[in-house]
């Protein structure tokens, strides 16, 4: 673990939001027989896709299930690779393949990301190809880590390569964790038949780490609702300084406060349409859409809280008065009346929009591994 891990696991460790919540446990009743399922047909398939949220290579494995992964044909697909830092993604590919392990960063979204993960397959399946005339992969994964989005790009990739086969419904999509509740197959390739299997998302009964717990609700594979938004938000916040990711902010402050004294009271009116955003909706239930000034707005109130800021960031009591200040500054950067019903609440779910969507910045959560060398 790395010196800024540390720091977190000791600060994390007696926090209010930590103590207060306990371990995460989010199995509807879908995801026993969901993962009953899952391992029956896991005897049969001949190549498993793993799909993993590129923010947290490690946190989003289903730990239940990677003793039978292991000793399958795996590929594991760090999707969402467009929300992770560039900079630490070539580590954790390096990682992977020093433990010996096929993997891939993609984004399920786009069509020549996922091809390079198709030629991949055909490549680890090609001792297969020559022998059997019907081939299985398995696509699996916890909840909202894009399963069903990449189940859809494969099958428009396999269209266009078989005109001539009959059409399959898509896989349903959506931005909640827990959309895909049954086991749908669909046929990508003649000659041999190879055909992908989309499952729901299932996690372990009970995330007895807690840390692990608020990395998977952060990035949407637990339902907020079972964490609390207010709970996940203060995690995030944690991370960010300790991290002192807002001290690289600094730019941004500046350039929001030299348009402030250009003019601007820094009370923008926002239509509704300017916040849409051009292409996709941004992942979240609040269904809430932002523009690139508010991911200022909000970057410049935490540069300058932290850098105001003279307390101990490994000190868990001075991290928690830290991060009530930024709970202030985020209420007037969101523009949230103090008034307001459930204030923090409000705050919470924004600036959890704003980080799901990418608007604060590419991160990775986890930390890689070292691994220990052999003498």
């Amino acid at each position: 673990m790395s010196g800024v891990g540390k720091i977190v696991k000791k600060c994390l460790g007696e926090m209010s939001f930590n103590t207060g919540g306990g371990n995460i446990n989010w199995f509807p009743g879908h995801m026993a027989a969901a993962t009953r399922a899952i391992n029956s047909r896991l005897k049969v398939a001949d190549l498993v896709i793993e799909v993993r949220d590129s923010r947290i290579p490690l946190s989003s494995a289903n730990q239940d299930l990677q003793p039978r992964l292991s000793s399958k044909r795996r590929i594991i697909a760090l999707n969402k690779k467009d929300l992770a830092n560039p900079n630490i993604m070539h580590k954790w590919i390096d990682y992977f393949e020093s433990c010996k392990q096929d993997c891939l960063p993609i984004n399920a979204h786009s069509r020549s990301s996922v091809q390079k993960l198709l030629e991949l397959v055909e490549l680890k399946l090609k001792e297969k190809i020559a022998k059997e005339p019907t081939l299985l992969v398995m696509v699996v994964g916890v909840p909202n880590v894009g399963k069903s989005a990449l189940i859809n790009c494969i099958h428009q990739i396999a269209s266009s390569r078989f005109p001539m086969q009959e059409k399959k419904k898509r896989a349903k999509v959506g931005p909640l964790p827990g959309v895909t509740q049954d086991i749908a197959g669909f046929k990508i390739a003649q000659r041999p038949s190879i055909y992908v299997l989309d499952t729901p998302g299932v996690l372990v009964p009970t995330i007895s780490d807690i840390e692990t717990g608020l990395k998977l609700a952060l990035a949407g594979s637990v339902k907020d609702s079972v964490v609390g938004e207010e709970r996940i938000a203060q995690y995030l916040l944690a991370i960010l300084n300790t991290r002192q990711t807002p001290l690289h902010w600094r730019n941004v402050h500046n350039n929001t406060v030299k348009e402030m004294q250009n003019g601007s009271d820094g009370k923008h009116d926002y239509n509704i349409k300017d916040l849409l955003p051009k292409r996709r909706v941004l992942p979240v239930a609040s269904n809430v859409h932002y523009v690139e000034g508010i991911a200022k707005e909000v970057q410049s109130a935490l540069y300058s809280t932290l850098s105001e800021f003279r307390g101990d960031l490994q000190d868990e009591n001075e991290l928690e008065i830290l991060i009530e200040q930024q709970f202030e500054a985020l209420q007037k950067a969101l523009k949230i009346s103090s008034r307001a019903n459930e204030a923090r609440i409000m705050v919470s779910k924004k600036f959890l929009t704003l980080f799901r969507a990418g608007k604060l910045g590419p991160f990775i959560l986890d930390d890689v591994p070292i691994l220990s060398s052999k003498s």
